[in-house]
């Protein structure tokens, strides 16, 4: 099979993909459970999206409805590089669904939602043999042999593989209740006997040259409840090596024959952790063996990748969204001994966040007009009632629209903008691919508290994308007393913002009542970090060369994937600005700039004052915007940039 090797994917995944609804109270009855998150879900998806993210380049062949969920899991597959020419929007039904409970660590209640859902109405017709051909290995889910039209289309997929020399590989995946064995509420039972089933998948394991299963799916192929009779009937009629899973033990590799006794088969030792939630775990598993197979590796290292990757996600919340990346995955390999709750490790927690980060910002022109405090004094100067303010908010981000689009920005344009003044804002622009940021620090607050209370139960009804803005101002030599309130309000943030999943970016000024000295910005920034806050983004004031080089070398040492800096405008002068622009652009972790009062400040004064149209503010905060994006551009070409 080497002429495979240049081959456009390395794996196919045929079968199910639906959106999972995982209940957020753990330990909570399903009845009892109140709120779900969504996560991409069903067998063959998470095996796409787990291989994909293990560095494999992974395609889905499946179908999903014309509505929401459908294009959701398209874009989460894409958005981690899955090709998806092949996972076809079905127009007559909709994507399939479970809701899933985590009640304690041997009770997960689940529900499939699949009455005649997209994903199983595959038929022969939508398997096309050159995309077969494109890939070295296609992956089957045992599920779509349960019903006559999925199963002829697994047959048409299985024999243009046979004929282009795939390697063909099936997880087992037995859901009872997905052959009608059981009542439609009961998806969690893992296992019941039927002579039936058994048949049907006896009739294609002789297709595989890989199969994959826990004990009891090996039950079910081999027609036997004692494991090594059922794996000795499965290779009276495979060739197939045959990997079974045998829980927190580990796994067993069988190449050719099936011993009489477990003493005489090598186990493949598992990873000992707490576990949290099972389910996901053998997606997971599959995603680390595929990595390894297909890699040509061994079955031991591709078994202890496999292993470790359902380790992980046992220990965590949901299947996809836990599964690990590649670098996450090795790193955890190097010292699997030692965490035995990798849903504590800081280490790790904190690499599974900026692996898997939904986009990427290799340059940003953000326009600022999360202010507050200046927009309403500027309101009562000008004799005006603050009820205008979040029409004036309305009207700058049109603006900024303006300048994005007559720019060409394509992806690197963004807004800060406020939740007082600012949401019609706010959820005009989400979705749009903007990159947005909401402040949360009261205004001029000094020490620091937060506008509306608890980070926690704010970002319960954030959009996942919205970026959490924190000013802080603080100094060096602040008192003990202000010093430590902030640091530890600054860390709730960001550990609200971990458990959240929002980023953060942290705007950080000296206040005015202190000296400026610039040097004072590097042991800011080395104290933030000596406390374990790692921001995705620190918003700073323009700096020196001298200035911007130690502070880029404090934020590679402390965290090299932290997404960079953006420069903050302090209402100064355009011509300052575009001189701080040039002195910036050398730094490659200077990623752009926010800027506000100095775009917005005069023309919104007009407008209150009715001395300037909409059209008229519209149109001089478009043309002020655009002369600092193409100051920037002049400074930081596209062509420069890093991705």
């Amino acid at each position: 099979m080497n002429h495979r090797s240049k081959a456009a994917l390395d794996v196919i995944c045929l079968g199910r993909i639906g959106v999972d609804l995982y209940g957020q109270q753990i330990g909570a009855r399903l009845e009892d459970v109140s709120s779900f998150a969504k996560y991409l879900g069903g067998s063959s998806g998470n095996v796409a999206y787990g291989t994909a993210i293990q560095g494999l380049r992974s395609g889905m062949l499946a179908r999903v409805g014309d509505e929401h969920m459908g294009r959701f899991l398209r874009e989460e597959l894409e958005r981690v590089g899955v090709d998806t020419q092949y996972l076809i929007t079905d127009s007559q039904r909709l994507t399939a669904l479970v809701l899933l409970g985590i009640k304690d660590q041997d009770t997960f209640p689940l529900i499939f939602y699949r009455d005649n859902c997209a994903d199983m109405a595959l038929t022969p017709e939508d398997i096309h043999e050159d995309y077969i051909a494109s890939a070295r290995a296609l992956a089957i889910t045992g599920t779509h042999l349960s019903h006559p039209n999925t199963r002829a289309a697994v047959l048409t997929a299985l024999n243009y593989a046979k004929k282009n020399q795939l390697r063909r590989v099936l997880d087992i995946d037995y859901r009872p209740v997905l052959w009608g064995l059981t009542s439609l509420g009961d998806g969690e039972t893992r296992f019941i006997s039927n002579n039936v089933v058994t048949a049907q998948l006896q009739e294609v394991l002789h297709h595989f040259d890989l199969i994959v299963g826990t004990e009891e799916e090996f039950h079910i192929a081999g027609g036997s409840t004692d494991t090594l009779e059922a794996l000795k009937r499965v290779r009276q009629l495979t060739q197939a090596t045959l990997v079974c899973k045998r829980g927190p033990l580990g796994c067993s590799v069988f190449e050719d024959i099936v011993p009489n006794s477990w003493e005489d088969i090598p186990l493949h030792t598992g990873f000992k952790v707490e576990v949290l939630n099972v389910l996901g775990a053998g997606d997971a598993f599959m995603s680390g063996l595929l990595r390894g197979y297909l890699n040509n590796e061994s079955w031991e290292q591709s078994c202890r990748y496999a292993n470790a990757c359902g380790a992980l996600v046992v220990s965590r919340h949901g299947c996809a969204p836990a599964m690990p990346t590649a670098r996450e995955l090795d790193n955890y390999l190097e010292r699997a001994e030692s965490v035995h709750r990798p849903d504590n490790d800081s280490g790790l927690n904190h690499l599974h966040r900026v692996t898997t980060r939904k986009q990427q910002w290799p340059d940003l022109c953000v326009f600022a007009f999360d202010h507050r405090k200046q927009l309403e004094d500027m309101a009562q100067e000008s004799g005006t009632d603050l009820s205008r303010i979040p029409q004036l908010k309305a009207l700058l981000l049109k603006a900024a629209q303006k300048a994005a689009k007559e720019t060409g920005l394509q992806g690197n344009s963004g807004i800060l903008a406020d939740t007082t003044y600012g949401q019609a804002a706010l959820n005009t622009i989400t979705g749009q691919g903007w990159w947005i940021g909401r402040p949360i620090e009261q205004p001029s607050s000094y020490p620091l508290r937060l506008e509306h209370g608890n980070i926690g139960s704010q970002l319960i009804s954030w959009p996942k994308d919205h970026v959490v803005k924190c000013l802080v101002f603080c100094h060096p030599d602040d008192p003990t007393d202000i010093a430590t309130h902030q640091y530890e309000l600054v860390d709730q943030v960001w550990q609200a913002c971990c458990l959240s999943g929002h980023e953060l970016l942290l705007e950080v000024i000296l206040p005015n009542h202190a000296d400026q000295d610039e040097n004072h910005y590097a042991t800011l920034l080395t104290s933030f970090y000596q406390r374990g806050i790692k921001p995705d983004w620190w918003k700073l004031p323009a700096q020196s060369t001298e200035s911007w080089e130690r502070l880029s070398l404090i934020i590679d040492e402390n965290d090299p994937d932290c997404r960079g800096i953006v420069i903050l405008g302090l209402d100064a002068p355009e011509e300052q600005i575009k001189a701080s622009f040039t002195t910036a652009a050398p730094h490659k972790k200077i990623k752009g700039f926010a800027v506000g009062r100095t775009i917005f400040g005069e023309p919104s004064r007009l407008w209150l004052e009715n001395r300037y149209t909409d059209d008229e503010l519209i149109e001089d905060v478009t043309q002020r915007f655009k002369n600092l994006i193409y100051c920037w551009r002049q400074v930081r070409p596209m062509n420069q940039l890093e991705y």
